[in-house]
């Protein structure tokens, strides 16, 4: 058995537990990712059909990579030619291929909208003004997240009814209500709602649900401890009479709370399935010596997390680089010209990464990036966000969709056609009677090219039908007016057309779905495209699942990194730590921590203490600043 001749003791035991419910407690940097692929090919190997198999992933990167990895796995077996591959995706695209096939038991049809975030808001602020609520006292957004909490815990707006107790729970529930109402007529659903109906769907239809058991016999969850309660209830839910479920996680790299993230899901794993194996995987293969001990002694502080030590068999490498700085203007120029050095040194610019705690902090470090000319990348700027890609893409949900009437609000006026939100109103109304003669030919115009692209989308290309939408609807020439940005904004309908040709094989309506999907469902690391040279900037959270031969932390102050409020509970705490712990397991050869002894925020210049986290670190690990003796001096100058 080949595929198992490279794994560890630990991680051949995990790929040979086939049977039964499995938790794999794996560690920072300790082959996770392989060793599931190897227990997945064992599997079918073992004669297990690969349709049988479910595999899912919080990333659609960690997805396309585990079914990558699968493919050269499996390449060699001929049997296995013409076989399906295991099915590989994140919760949410696993609820929109559930809901898909099943649309119509939830009210709805299989072209149902999937509304981003955006969005999703302004359909709240629509229920607002329906519901009576004033939107100059009352912030959107945090209804919005109110509701997202509650359908993240599983809960339907009839049951939050039933529970409200003062003013601010009867707002939300009563621009809940309208809010389910106005998603419901224009057949659209929310992120919450892909995962929360899926549920709902499994739990109250016994043959859907055992249809599903059947085809999925082998359950694989990644990142276990980043489930909320509905992933939670629909993994179980999917869960077969065999109970052939493997989840892998660790409690130490929970850091998603803040989105209802429970890693207590993991600790009581073995209270759901008593009879489950557990298996440790604590050697890593990612980083140096030195920077897994800095790693091990911030992390056992923590006291809700599973016992395990990390050790690796790689070189003790350099010491952890600490650098004290006056400004955070100071610190950027810092690192910038560490990175030029390494750079020089021929490290790759993408093996580097810039990580900080906070979205704030990535401006000055552009800036000095930017001066010193040293190419960059800031993770979370979406292709699929841009307007232009998305003014596209919304052509083919209206053609799709008639229902969806914010599709129909966003691009009617794309390019411009004079048609004002007076008219849009008197539509939306019914009224359209009313409009003058001239209107009315607008309207039966635009409407004319929704009915043909929605014919062309039965016949033709999906690459075909961009490259139509842009010509028919009249863009390109808009766009062509607009000089060099209008340029820009075509080549990126351009890569839209290349990029949607992997979906031409597909028939027409199954290709539109497929990408109007990809675009929905896309995370912030899909962004980092590996073609593209520069150093990394991104957030700690963005980072987790990722890897760099360098890693710099900036911004390690008290009240920064930890980050103020998150102290109210010792859960909060923990996960400040857990976050500085996925910070520094980033990094596979040199880590650089830094801070600024003078910041300014909200406009407003502090002075701050280095962070409580790098006192964790041994000083034995450490050259630079000492961080027990900060230099203050400066202070006198005042």
């Amino acid at each position: 058995m080949e595929y198992l001749s490279d794994l560890n003791n630990k991680q051949k035991e995990a790929a040979l537990a086939i049977s039964g419910p499995v938790l794999i407690v794996a560690g920072a940097g300790a082959g996770k990712t392989k060793t599931i692929i190897s227990r997945i090919t064992h599997l079918i190997k073992n004669g297990v059909a690969p349709e049988h198999i479910l595999a899912v992933t919080f990333t659609n990167k960690a997805a396309k990579e585990m079914t990558n990895r699968l493919v050269v796995a499996l390449g060699g077996d001929k049997s296995l030619q013409g076989e399906k591959l295991p099915f590989a995706s994140t919760f949410h695209s696993l609820g929109v291929h559930i809901l898909r096939g099943h649309a119509q038991i939830i009210g709805l049809n299989r072209f149902f909208t999937i509304l981003d975030r955006d969005e999703s808001l302004a359909l709240v602020k629509t229920a607002m003004d329906q519901a009576g609520v004033d939107k100059k006292q009352y912030e959107a957004r945090k209804i919005l997240g109110a509701i997202s909490r509650e359908k993240g815990k599983g809960v339907r707006v009839a049951e939050y009814r039933l529970k409200v107790e003062g003013w601010w729970q009867e707002i939300v529930a009563s621009v809940w209500e309208k809010y389910d109402k106005l998603a419901h007529e224009a057949n659209a659903l929310d992120f919450d709602d892909l995962l929360l109906s899926t549920v709902l769907l499994l739990a109250g239809h016994e043959n859907i649900r055992q249809l599903y058991q059947d085809r999925f016999r082998y359950i694989h969850i990644d990142e276990y401890q980043d489930t909320n309660n509905v992933q939670y209830s629909l993994a179980k839910l999917l869960v077969g009479p065999a109970k052939n479920i493997c989840v892998v996680g660790d409690v130490d790299q929970s850091i998603y709370s803040w989105r209802g993230a429970d890693f207590t899901n993991m600790l009581r794993f073995e209270e759901d399935y008593p009879e489950a194996k557990v298996i440790l995987l604590e050697q890593n293969y990612r980083s140096t010596k030195t920077i897994l001990s800095a790693a091990n002694e911030v992390i056992k502080k923590n006291r809700e997390r599973v016992e395990k030590n990390l050790f690796t068999e790689n070189s003790d490498g350099e010491k952890i680089n600490l650098t004290a700085n006056l400004s955070e203007g100071e610190e950027a120029r810092n690192i910038v010209d560490k990175a030029k050095v390494l750079i020089a040194a021929k490290t790759p610019a993408e093996e580097i990464a810039i990580l900080y705690r906070a979205n704030f902090q990535s401006r000055v470090l552009e800036e000095a990036f930017l001066k010193a000319n040293v190419p960059y990348q800031v993770l979370g700027v979406r292709f699929f966000e841009r307007k232009e890609v998305k003014d596209i893409l919304t052509y083919f949900r209206a053609a799709l969709n008639p229902s969806d009437f914010e599709a129909l609000n966003r691009i009617i006026n794309v390019p411009k056609r004079g048609i004002g939100k007076a008219t849009l109103a008197k539509v939306s109304a019914g009224q359209e009677e009313f409009l003058p003669p001239k209107m009315i030919e607008k309207l039966a115009s635009f409407r004319a090219l929704l009915t043909s692209l929605r014919h062309k989308i039965e016949r033709e290309k999906i690459s075909d039908n961009i490259k139509y939408v842009l010509t028919a609807s009249g863009l390109d020439k808009e766009l062509l007016q607009e000089g060099e940005e209008g340029l820009e904004r075509l080549e990126n309908i351009r890569e839209l057309v290349t990029l949607a040709q992997k979906y031409d094989d597909l028939p027409g309506e199954e290709a539109i779905l497929a990408l109007l999907t990809e675009a929905a469902l896309v995370s912030d690391q899909d962004t980092l495209q590996e073609e593209k040279n520069g150093v990394r900037l991104m957030t700690v959270h963005a980072s987790k699942g990722l890897e760099f031969d360098v890693v710099f932390v900036a911004g390690l102050e008290q009240g920064l990194f930890p980050h103020k409020g998150f102290g109210e509970s010792d859960r909060d705490e923990e996960e400040e730590r857990r976050l500085f712990y996925v910070a520094i397991t980033r990094a596979r050869k040199k880590l650089f921590l830094s801070y600024a002894q003078l910041r300014t925020i909200f406009g407003s210049q502090q002075v701050n203490t280095p962070s409580e986290f790098i006192l964790d670190i041994p000083d034995e690990l450490i050259e630079g600043a000492d961080p027990a003796a900060p230099q203050y001096e400066f202070l006198l100058d005042f």
